[in-house]
């Protein structure tokens, strides 16, 4: 498989605080902690071995051991688990939705990610044992983000009504959706294979949770993921305290409201906090709480508490409160040995308005790793692209840009007005200094005049191109081809396809191939040739 790696600067599907983080600007350093580099991580496990508990570990073992009671478990991640217990050991964690089937693509590049950097850093510390960690997601309640996912043109979708915490949901009507998934694939064995792990994760199982266990332990377990779910009351004890911090003082509101206001000065902000950043979870309801009236309320329900029956029911119930996008980092953090979490760009963007809100409960900020970016491509695409003389980084270029780039290079004649452009402007340069000695007031015509000229050389170029694209318009349709086949609606593949469009044309090798070509702390995109 041939290789090619991109800055992620160069791609432009990156913003401008993921690029500004990866470049290391110093006025962002004041919203993150430790760098992801080899010096970062050693000064990481010192602070974290010290921050997280002999009984924190106890908890989490205990909690994954019933976790895992119907699971079939690897020896590698029997092994991850048991080595919890020691205070060497700290893991590493990436999280995402239940998304049908892995949703997108990079379900798969995060989990990659984990265990390339688990791996990595093993060999750089010998000393201490790390262990990735995929956090699933089992108490969002988005259901409408996560009952689809995609095959080529294909939107295969998960039919029924939802509410509460996504994880607890029955797999009901998963019938339905395997025969839909199944007429699509071919006779091939890795599309038999598809079709027996879809048909073991999700009729076979009875709650979306465990069908999700299922599934990514199926995929990821040879190589010691461990699979967390949050939804837990051991794991809840944990966080009891600050939920009731929470409660009280609106800690988490105050603090990520204050980092906003300076975060904003530069950046979008990804994520805008509540009052109250916590949801009431039980049974089938996972509703936000807001203070109101001196009563602390379920929105939408009739359910009320006053300050002292919500304590009481933080004490006797931990597993009923369930913390949202703003919370549930620093319940992770809470529950893991954790070192570095690791997301995509948008994902970073909200863990950089939580660095205050960490530093004043008093919990160590974890690295922040932006996830491996892939593009799957065939040796025919990209022997479509050098015959275009299309490089692999241009082929990330805006559709637009793409077609007028290749039209100028291949064009007999020259449509590139740059020079023209050039000359103008210093002649209109030579002129406005003509007319600074003579009449200042008749710099304003000058000025017209250049804008004019210019604005006419760009129409006469736009007008040139637009013949030359009529002339070679067969060049025009293959170059949207070949980027529509690899840019899916204009978007990267990896937000669109199904990890199955590539695992029944590649089988088993896929993710072998995605953990050999990838590199956890190299920040580059990577595109991998294949068949």
């Amino acid at each position: 498989m041939g290789v090619h790696h991109i800055p992620f600067k160069a791609t432009g599907y990156f913003s401008q605080l993921i690029c500004d983080y990866l470049d290391k600007k110093p006025g962002l350093s004041e919203f993150y902690g430790n760098f992801p580099d080899l010096e970062g991580f050693k000064n990481q496990i010192q602070s974290k071995k010290t921050a997280f508990q002999a009984q924190s570990r106890k908890r989490l073992a205990a909690a994954l051991d019933q976790q895992y009671n119907t699971t079939s478990v690897s020896e590698q991640t029997a092994q991850n688990i048991a080595a919890l217990l020691d205070e060497n050991t700290f893991t590493v964690t990436t999280g995402h939705q239940l998304n049908i089937f892995t949703g997108p693509l990079y379900f798969l590049y995060k989990i990659v990610t984990a265990i390339n950097l688990a791996d990595k850093l093993k060999k750089e510390f010998p000393q201490q044992n790390f262990v990735p960690i995929y956090w699933m997601a089992t108490e969002d309640h988005d259901f409408e983000e996560i009952q689809y996912f995609n095959i080529q043109d294909t939107k295969i979708s998960w039919n029924r009504e939802s509410s509460g915490a996504v994880g607890r949901l029955k797999t009901d009507g998963f019938e339905v959706v395997y025969k839909e998934f199944s007429a699509l694939l071919g006779t091939s064995q890795n599309a038999d294979l598809l079709r027996e792990l879809f048909k073991n994760a999700y009729l076979k199982h009875d709650n979306l949770a465990e069908a999700t266990r299922y599934l990514v332990n199926e995929l990821f377990g040879a190589y010691g993921l461990v699979i967390v779910d949050g939804d837990d009351a051991k794991l809840k004890n944990s966080l009891a305290p600050f939920v009731k911090a929470e409660l009280l003082h609106q800690t988490s509101f105050k603090h990520v409201s204050e980092t906003n206001k300076r975060l904003e000065a530069h950046y979008k902000i990804q994520v805008n906090p509540r009052e109250i950043n916590l949801f009431y979870l039980k049974d089938a309801i996972r509703e936000r709480i807001i203070f109101e009236n001196d009563l602390f309320k379920v929105n939408n329900t009739n359910l009320t508490f006053s300050e002292n029956e919500i304590l009481e029911e933080v004490g006797e119930h931990p597993e009923r409160f369930s913390p949202n996008v703003l919370l549930r980092p620093l319940y992770q953090e809470i529950i893991l040995p954790n070192l570095a979490y690791i997301g995509g760009g948008g994902e970073l963007a909200y863990w950089f308005q939580l660095k205050d809100y960490f530093n004043e409960v008093n919990i160590p900020f974890p690295i922040l790793v932006l996830r491996n970016s892939v593009l799957l491509a065939t040796k025919k695409q990209l022997h479509k692209l050098d015959k275009l003389s299309i490089s692999v980084p241009e082929i990330f270029s805006k559709q637009e840009t793409l077609i007028a780039n290749v039209i100028t290079k291949l064009s007999e004649m020259n449509i590139d007005f740059s020079e023209q452009i050039k000359f103008l402007q210093q002649q209109f340069a030579d002129l406005k200094v003509l007319a600074k000695k003579t009449d200042p007031t008749f710099l304003s015509a000058v000025n017209a005049q250049e804008k004019k000229q210019l604005n006419g050389l760009d129409k006469l170029e736009k007008r040139l191109l637009k013949a030359q694209k009529r002339k070679l318009s067969d060049v025009v349709d293959r170059i949207m081809e070949v980027q529509n086949e690899l840019f899916p609606h204009q978007s990267l593949q990896e937000r669109n396809q199904s990890f199955s469009v590539f695992y029944e044309a590649i089988g088993v090798d896929l993710i072998p191939s995605l953990l050999k070509n990838t590199d956890p702390l190299k920040f580059e995109f990577t595109v991998i040739e294949f068949m």
